[in-house]
């Protein structure tokens, strides 16, 4: 028996173990949501229409009035992903300012970038489903992974650092998808078709007995290559096919009014191929396949009150076929309680453990790459006097390589009435090196990980003003900052090859203002702005790399129309100030960094519900066809040199039923 032979039956073996485990549990489980998730956090309101005494659960991992969180927090409802017929989670954070998302049309490598970060957390339901595998980005967790966007009760993106809570790779920002619970019994079907040849069909259904409830959906999609512009002319993005299949099931079951046990599996496949364009020719095709499998089972307690807490075993599991067998396996336990001290003081304290083995079967061969980290954190929220409160806060991380390290955290919060608010926060970062930082070692493409590394840390900074002018308008700005000290890179190009290296330091500064406005019962807007600035100093004192940044200017238009059964959205994406000139580093490499200095993406949905249960719609994504980037170039300084191209003009007919 060969390795690869050898290799692919562990890994279905593995799959299949863990598909048993994950039935098994469902047929002893229980499960109930936080009630403080499930009752009065989701609210039927427009989706631009910003309400300040909505709770918010991300920011400080316990159930807080956005008026009292002291982040710049952006919420994504249900109806907001209902009303758009978004396709995907990646598709519904673009239209986030201050958000990009990055790769994906070519490698399948959906990352996200907040405050023009690429370490983020992402969570599903308080669950981390970063992998320490990571990738030659600083980014460790791909949106492609999540399997549905059917089943999201809302998304909440919490922009800064937020690693005092929740560790390593919260660098630029948290994001925590909340799934929804189970309710009367309903099934719902999406089916739709597009350009490219694309099409989907997903199926939901929900319901519940007594005190069991569940929600399950299945799907796929099927899509051709698809075209982008380049240099006027329209072109064909060869072997960018796809294949995917997705299933999620929530279990929920209630034990008494105030604990539960919930079960949650998460399954995606991918399956086609991909090439890169150098402005002029497509590499070979390059065979994808990657599976996704995700289960853990939770207990909660002390639900209904200021300071739920819960239990949590979980296990994640990732298996790349990609110029090599990647796979990574994490299992972590999870365990948070809270405690009121007073009316106005709570204390939140958790424990946090994961051990991670990640393997590269291939030419970029490592095994047995193995990360284990431990980790306690305490936070305390006082509201001291009557307009003002503080959150101190720590974690301390105990890694299997790299030690221990303490991430101290500091916000406060001022209501200067009940429509303003004024807050500020400073944190301690520490993000360790991943598995492929460390052991990536590909001769055939000359690229290698750096087993001497040293772990980033750094420090980030926020401060914000939301008021609300009055019950139809709502503005708000803020302003970050941060700084990251041997930052890890993957620009070190030599004659012999590209290497990963500690930097002396990487800087980003930026603003963020929004203004949401209605407009009678039908109309409303929302437009934004943002502005990221990124600098990187080498260990000689010069620009280690470009900065290149996706979208140093930012602006976000948003017209929306509701009335009777039609609604309707208009949404700009504009990006400006890119930088098109070529650099070199001090091997002569070119980095060609962006063919245009902006673009303008320009999305339009429209929707009809036929009756009740029946809705019809129809989406246009970037119907001005423009050209643009979503990852720059390296290498070539006249061309693209395997950047990705962003995809074409989209239009796609769906229809939404219900029974």
């Amino acid at each position: 028996m060969n390795r690869n032979t050898k290799y692919r039956k562990e890994k279905t073996g593995r799959i299949l173990r863990q598909v048993m485990a994950a039935l098994l549990i469902s047929g002893v489980s229980y499960g109930h949501a936080w009630a403080a998730v499930e009752e009065g956090t989701v609210e039927d309101r427009p989706a631009d229409v910003y309400t300040m005494d909505e709770v918010i659960i991300t920011a400080e991992r316990v159930p807080t009035s956005r008026m009292d969180t002291p982040a710049n927090v952006s919420v994504i409802t249900a109806e907001e992903i209902e009303a758009n017929h978004y396709g995907s989670v990646a598709e519904a954070l673009e239209h986030v300012n201050g958000v990009f998302i990055s790769g994906g049309n070519t490698s399948n490598n959906e990352e996200i970038r907040i405050n023009g970060d690429e370490r983020v957390v992402i969570m599903v339901d308080g669950r981390r489903i970063n992998n320490d595998q990571g990738s030659m980005t600083r980014a460790s967790a791909n949106l492609q992974s999540i399997a549905s966007i059917k089943n999201i009760e809302r998304i909440e993106v919490v922009k800064g650092g937020g690693s005092a809570l929740y560790g390593s790779d919260a660098i630029g920002g948290v994001i925590n998808i909340i799934t929804k619970k189970g309710d009367s019994l309903r099934t719902t079907l999406d089916v739709n078709a597009g350009s490219w040849g694309t099409y989907n069909y997903e199926i939901s259904n929900e319901g519940s007995i007594d005190k069991l409830s569940w929600y399950v959906t299945g799907g796929f999609q099927r899509s051709n290559d698809y075209d982008f512009k380049y240099k006027g002319s329209n072109k064909t993005m060869a072997n960018s096919d796809r294949k995917n299949n997705s299933f999620t099931a929530r279990v929920d079951g209630e034990i008494d009014d105030r604990s539960s046990l919930r079960l949650n599996f998460e399954h995606k496949s991918i399956h086609g191929n991909y090439s890169n364009f150098d402005g002029t020719n497509f590499t070979a095709p390059n065979k994808l396949d990657e599976l996704y499998n995700n289960v853990s089972l939770s207990y909660h307690f002390k639900e209904g009150t200021k300071t739920p807490g819960f239990l949590r075993i979980y296990n994640n599991y990732k298996w790349t076929d990609n110029q090599g067998m990647f796979n990574t396996n994490t299992t972590g336990v999870e365990y948070q309680n809270g405690w009121t001290l007073g009316d106005d003081h709570t204390l939140v304290a958790g424990v946090d453990w994961h051990e991670s083995t990640s393997e590269n079967m291939g030419a970029a061969s490592y095994e047995d790459g193995k990360i284990r980290n431990g980790a306690v954190y305490l936070q305390d929220t006082w509201s001291f006097a009557p307009k003002w409160s503080l959150v101190p806060g720590v974690r301390v991380d105990h890694h299997n390589m790299f030690g221990t390290h303490w991430s101290p955290k500091a916000a406060i919060n001022f209501n200067a009435d009940d429509k303003t608010q004024v807050y500020a926060s400073w944190g301690r970062v520490f993000k360790a090196p991943t598995a492929d930082d460390l052991y990536y070692n590909n001769p055939v493409y000359g690229y290698y990980g750096n087993p001497d590394l040293k772990p980033e840390s750094g420090h980030t900074e926020t401060i914000g003003l939301t008021h609300k002018i009055d019950d139809k308008t709502t503005v708000a700005a803020s302003y970050f900052w941060s700084e990251i000290h041997d930052a890890i890179d993957w620009g070190n190009l030599t004659p012999a090859g590209t290497f990963a290296e500690n930097i002396a330091l990487e800087k980003k500064h930026g603003i963020e203002l929004s203004v949401q406005r209605k407009f009678g019962e039908s109309w409303s807007i929302d437009a934004a702005y943002s502005y990221i600035k990124t600098e990187a100093v080498g260990n000689d004192g010069n620009s280690a790399f470009s900065p290149r940044n996706p979208q140093p200017n930012g602006y976000r238009i948003g017209v929306h129309y509701r009335k009777g059964p039609w609604k309707a959205n208009l949404m700009a994406t504009i990006g400006s100030g890119l930088d098109t000139a070529i650099h070199f580093n001090k091997w002569g490499t070119a980095y060609t960094c962006y063919n245009n200095s902006n673009y303008t993406l320009l999305d339009f949905n429209a929707s009809y519900d036929i009756n009740k249960n029946l809705t019809a719609y129809f989406k246009a994504n970037n119907l001005l066809n423009q050209e643009y980037l979503v990852t720059p170039g390296i290498g070539n300084p006249v061309t693209w040199s395997y950047a990705h191209p962003g995809k074409g003009r989209f239009f796609q007919i769906g229809l939404t039923c219900s029974f």
